[in-house]
């Protein structure tokens, strides 16, 4: 019986892998970004939370840029290590400082996130993106 399955690396199903992954978590990110930014051109009062000190409306545009504009570039992997950085971030304010008075049941969530976008800074967008387009014509 062959063992490919668990020994060889198929590069091709890596590259499928992460465009599937990528897809996924950032399509699931929008259900957080889309609302928010509804929210940033919308005609109520702004109110959010602040809890690094840099003020209400710093903490809430870049909670939009990360979890619409950064989510949007990584489902079709362009820029996407970099864009994979501010949610990292926000995920991490969120698991370990928003929601650590909530227990772990409030942070599961963020930290899911936190741990996915952290994988695609070090794994990049794979083949199946327009990085490797890009980087593949400089060539």
């Amino acid at each position: 019986m062959k063992n490919s399955y668990i020994t060889n690396l198929n590069l091709r199903g890596v590259d499928l892998g992460l465009l599937i992954f990528r897809i996924g978590i950032s399509a699931l990110m929008l259900t957080h970004g889309v609302p928010k930014l509804i929210k940033f051109f919308g005609p109520e009062e702004l109110t959010f939370g602040d809890p690094l000190g840099f003020g209400p409306e710093f903490t809430f545009t870049f909670a939009v840029l990360a979890e619409f504009v950064c989510a949007v570039f990584i489902i079709f992997g362009f820029l996407t290590r970099f864009a994979a950085i501010p949610l990292v971030i926000t995920m991490a304010v969120a698991a370990l400082i928003v929601h650590m008075p909530d227990g772990f049941g409030r942070q599961e969530l963020p930290l899911l996130y936190f741990f996915g976008f952290l994988c695609i800074v070090f794994t990049g967008g794979g083949k199946y993106s327009l990085d490797f387009l890009i980087s593949k014509r400089k060539k």
